[in-house]
């Protein structure tokens, strides 16, 4: 005896061959989906910290970028309140050429170190001036960014520290900076910038 709700025509059925390739497909779709979404949670992404300062007459901001397994890129750039000013190179002496000038410096302490070759996106040339008999080595007038990988050595507090002069031909030079500390922190869910 048929259901009173039951169809009195029953519903065309797919079929087994078909049914069983549907079946398969609807399989490799879903199994698909979670892998996708088991990447996504095993490489979680870190937003970039991000912080800036400005002093004697450049604004330094500073960046981390790709911090991934306790390493990442400290991405520094300098930009003169002024045109044409310059800043000194990175292979500046620390106390200058004949007293002059300050180099361009980005060194990590604390629970961060170095992990390879600092490189900057300007070439150096070389200027003279009044009263110094050498050379000495500059970047050209503008911003200047220095890039350096950096790894953290232990959870903790960390700190770059930075230094600079920036100089015109016309204008003389600004106070020099040294030693001018960022504090950072280091630890299981990345790196970050101090609050200032």
């Amino acid at each position: 005896m048929r259901h009173p709700m039951a169809s009195p025509h029953p519903a065309p059925r797919l079929p087994r061959a078909a049914r069983t390739r549907l079946a398969w497909t609807a399989a490799a779709l879903l199994a698909a989906a979670s892998l996708t979404g088991c990447g996504q949670e095993s490489a979680p992404s870190h937003a970039a910290a991000v912080t800036e300062f400005n002093e004697n007459g450049v604004t330094v901001r500073l960046s981390v970028a790709d911090w991934k397994s306790d390493a990442g890129t400290l991405v520094a750039t300098f930009t003169p309140d002024e045109a044409g000013f310059h800043l000194y190179s990175t292979a500046l002496p620390a106390e200058g050429v004949e007293g002059v000038g300050r180099p361009t410096e980005v060194r990590p302490v604390g629970s961060l170190a170095t992990a390879g070759e600092m490189t900057v996106d300007k070439p150096v040339k070389s200027i003279t001036v009044p009263g110094v008999r050498a050379a000495l080595p500059v970047y050209p007038d503008g911003p200047v960014t220095v890039t350096l990988p950096i790894r953290a050595t232990a959870p903790g507090e960390a700190k770059v520290l930075i230094g600079y002069a920036s100089c015109s031909s016309t204008e003389g030079c600004t106070i020099p900076v040294a030693d001018r500390a960022v504090s950072l922190r280091t630890g299981e869910h990345g790196l970050a910038f101090a609050t200032s």
